[in-house]
């Protein structure tokens, strides 16, 4: 009789082996894998955006103004003199934009009429 009783308790079967899987699994993506995803999301855009006169930092806390940019690199101006050549990846943040190239053609076009 000991030994029913036993066999009727254990009544979840497969999904009671699963559904502790599934929630940890969910736990996981809600907690680090989506947050992880629009992260790199935000940073690849970022590096998409960037353009000459971008104030930067780079990762290694180097602040300059981008002068030259191509698909993988960066030439950024730290002083007057001093340019210094950096992956594109290499760039934490924009500090300042700099304004978009169609507005420097509309403040022209406004003082010249």
């Amino acid at each position: 009789m000991y030994l029913a009783a036993e066999s009727t308790s254990s009544g979840g079967g497969i999904w009671g082996l699963v559904l502790p899987f599934v929630l940890m699994f969910a736990v996981f993506y809600f907690l680090l894998i989506r947050p992880q995803q629009r992260k790199t999301k935000s940073r690849n855009l970022m590096l998409n955006q960037l353009k000459k006169g971008d104030k930067i930092s780079t990762i290694g806390g180097m602040h300059g103004t981008i002068v030259e940019l191509t698909d993988d690199v960066a030439v950024v101006r730290v002083n007057d003199t001093v340019k210094i050549t950096f992956d594109r990846s290499a760039i934490n943040n924009v500090v300042t934009s700099a304004p978009a190239p169609t507005e420097k053609k509309l403040e022209k076009s406004e003082k010249s009429e």
